[in-house]
């Protein structure tokens, strides 16, 4: 029989620690990535889109969408200090975004188990909804942060 572990207290005593790991993304960092929220099991953050993040219709490279939603994802799956990894990722496009605009990523943890756990990414700019995403991660038996027994 498996032994609960408190999840969400592992992120609030380990918050911090957590964060610090996580945004050290280099490529989210490369891409101008900022985290502005993060939670158990959710995050959200944002970019702007430069001049070279586009394609060649001068709208916003599908990667870019892509990889910042991949980084909220990483975020939110990653959040209790558990390792998570990605199994797989389903996109929809919804509507194009241009040179200027902020996109904002957002997950929320639908569901999560020992071993996997399902998440709902929207990617968003000023005029609404640019993509949506499910998302689903392998949750791996380590823990990135040095967890203490608690008595």
């Amino acid at each position: 029989m498996r032994q609960h572990v408190d999840e969400t207290g592992i992120h609030e005593r380990y918050r911090e620690e957590i964060r610090e790991k996580l945004e050290q993304d280099s490529f989210a960092q490369f891409l101008g990535i900022s985290l502005l929220e993060f939670g158990p099991g959710t995050a959200v953050a944002e970019l702007e889109v430069k001049e070279h993040m586009l394609n060649a219709h001068g709208t916003t490279h599908g990667a870019v969408i892509f990889a910042l939603a991949d980084f909220v994802f990483a975020v939110a799956s990653n959040s209790y200090g558990k390792t998570s990894v990605a199994l797989s990722m389903n996109i929809g496009y919804l509507a194009p975004s241009m040179k200027g605009n902020r996109l904002r990523a957002t997950a929320l943890e639908e569901k999560k188990n020992n071993r996997t756990s399902w998440y709902r990414i929207r990617v968003e700019n000023e005029e609404g909804p640019v993509a949506l995403l499910d998302a689903l991660a392998y949750r791996k038996n380590d823990h990135f942060v040095s967890i203490e027994p608690q008595t």
